[in-house]
């Protein structure tokens, strides 16, 4: 196995989230309280920050993040700072395998556009700073697909779902260039919707459109906002069926979309969850175009710290060059670490160990 030149993504990759410390939980419920202010919540959010970016580059990551240490959610926190959008507590959470999530959702109370002071934009420009060139400094934001789970378009604003597309993917694109502009080069799309166009029941759909259609709008949708992306910018699609304190939301394979927007989607690489039998087997990977997107796949769990076999995880990435050349893959968690503030079952010393593991294995498969 021989290594060539690579961008992002890398050999060994992340999805993006990890683990708070204590010291965030701690300082976040200060905040609620009223015991510390926003700016003294900042720093300490800044410090954390620092350590683990310094852990990323430590364990051998080339792309690292902030961790999304300044969230609450994965989504909620990028989208309800749109323009025409809110946050707000609804009646029950998401239902995931064995518990409901914390109750906290999005919803559309006006035109929606991008607010061109949207505090993600500002976290990014200090974040980058905190790399500098010492790796590459990785944005994860919630797939513009997002904003179709049921529930969130508001019927009376936007009666027409293709009025409401064509505002979705001029807001992102508007978000697209702001980060261009903001220095970020590696921009991550996180899409539970899409991946849950394979569940056997779609389990959000108030549009009206069928199966087909939906998939179809998806592709329409993401690629509507990729023609603005310049050419030195990395945009990568993470495909996930829920994570949330070490449980899952659905399950199916990626045969029902496969056809559609493995073969379509323009983006530079797939994000694909791979850890466990719910995600069927690498069959639709042959939708891939030859040379096109990059696959990392998600072969390593984020919902528990024991360590994959190795001699397994070498057999699949080889299982997986049936479908796609070895050139093209690369290797990861099958999803975050936190993708809210609560964080899956694991330890942080559990978290590092994983992670260079990922790493150490890269470097065997492709010497």
């Amino acid at each position: 196995m021989t290594q060539t030149n690579f961008t992002a993504p890398f050999r060994a990759d992340h999805v993006g989230s990890l683990l708070r410390p204590e010291r965030i939980h701690q300082a976040r419920k200060d905040f609620q309280e009223g015991t510390i202010d926003a700016d003294q919540l900042h720093v300490i959010e800044t410090e954390e920050i620092k350590k683990i970016v310094d852990k990323q580059i430590e364990v051998g990551l080339q792309a690292v993040t902030d961790g999304e240490f300044r969230r609450r959610f994965w989504h909620t926190d990028f989208l309800e700072h749109l323009t025409g959008v809110e946050g707000y507590v609804p009646d029950h959470g998401f239902a995931f395998k064995g518990e409901e999530t914390e109750r906290y959702d999005v919803r559309v109370i006006g035109k929606v556009s991008f607010n061109q002071d949207h505090p993600h934009i500002k976290e990014f420009i200090e974040f980058k700073e905190i790399v500098g060139d010492r790796a590459v400094a990785k944005q994860t934001i919630p797939s513009p697909n997002q904003l179709f789970n049921a529930g969130i378009r508001n019927k009376d604003i936007y009666p027409d779902v293709e009025e409401y597309t064509k505002d979705v993917i001029q807001a992102y694109r508007d978000a697209v260039q702001a980060f261009y502009q903001a220095g970020c080069r590696y921009l991550q799309f996180d899409d539970v919707y899409i991946a849950g166009l394979n569940a056997p029941e779609i389990p959000f759909n108030d549009s009206g459109y069928s199966r087909e259609e939906l998939i179809d709008l998806a592709l329409r949708v993401v690629n509507g906002v990729l023609e603005v992306k310049p050419d030195d910018m990395t945009i990568t699609t993470h495909l996930c069926r829920g994570n949330y304190r070490s449980k899952w939301a659905f399950e199916g394979s990626y045969a029902k979309i496969a056809p559609t927007l493995f073969a379509k989607e323009n983006v530079n690489g797939f994000f694909l969850e791979y850890d466990d039998d719910r995600s069927g087997d690498f069959t639709p990977l042959e939708h891939i175009p030859n040379g096109g997107p990059r696959v990392v796949l998600g072969v390593f769990t984020s919902k528990h710290g024991e360590l994959e076999d190795k001699e397994n995880i070498l057999a699949r990435v080889e299982e997986a060059t049936q479908y796609v050349s070895l050139d093209q893959l690369c290797i990861s968690p099958q999803c975050g670490f936190a993708s809210t503030h609560h964080g899956n079952i694991l330890t942080e010393d559990e978290q590092w160990a994983k992670l260079k593991y990922i790493v150490d294995i890269s470097k065997e498969i492709w010497r």
